[in-house]
């Protein structure tokens, strides 16, 4: 066998734990979670897991940090917020972090969890999450304040617009037998139900925008 074909084993060996272990941690969580099940289901042995991830926190480290990875992947990849206009800059984030969440509904619960269940391991979330947020929030601060001045909007912290963001996407998601029990057939088409959810929540978040008397 060459090294190529070594490689390449390897690769795919440690890729099988990886989607094995994440199917376990979301659904069980961290406590939950049993490397042999891991394991078992990477059909891979027990020792063969530890030979590559050596300890479970290890392993979940790697999965939570590849989840973050994909995060930053989906709100930075090819799109420039310091050239973009406010709007584009609202509805790239409204429809990146909607995707994001679709491919990954299980994942904002999972980490809501794990925040309040260890200190320890969310710190890894809070840390790589503080890396890249403040430049986003930035530039987007940077474009309300030029457009208030400009008369064009309210002036907002950024910091409450993610929020709000974040709690219209994630909702849907989080609360996902609750939304399906209540709405009924407007969530039988995932797809059509997505595409709703973006207009939504886009057109939410630029009525707080709007630049209006109270």
């Amino acid at each position: 066998m060459n090294n190529s074909t070594t490689d390449n084993t390897l690769q795919d060996t440690e890729q099988a734990i990886l989607m094995a272990a994440e199917r376990e941690f979301l659904s069980k969580g961290f406590a939950g979670a049993r490397t042999t099940s891991i394991a078992e289901a990477a059909g891979v042995t027990h020792a063969m897991l530890h030979y590559y991830f050596r300890t479970k926190a290890k392993l979940f480290d790697r999965v939570l940090g590849e989840k973050i990875r994909l995060l930053k992947e989906a709100l930075f990849s090819s799109f420039d917020y310091s050239n973009a206009s406010l709007e584009e800059i609202i509805k790239t984030i409204v429809e990146r972090h909607l995707d994001f969440i679709a491919a990954n509904p299980e994942l904002p619960r999972f980490i809501i969890e794990e925040i309040y269940n260890d200190q320890e391991r969310s710190s890894i979330f809070i840390e790589q999450l503080s890396k890249y947020a403040p430049l986003m929030i930035g530039a987007i601060q940077a474009k309300i304040d030029e457009a208030a001045e400009e008369g064009k909007c309210r002036k907002l912290d950024a910091r409450m617009l993610m929020l709000d963001i974040a709690s219209l996407n994630i909702f849907s998601f989080m609360a996902a037998p609750v939304v399906k029990a209540a709405l009924g057939d407007l969530t039988a088409d995932p797809k059509a139900f997505l595409a709703m959810r973006k207009k939504e929540n886009y057109d939410t978040i630029m009525r707080k925008l709007a630049r209006v008397n109270y």
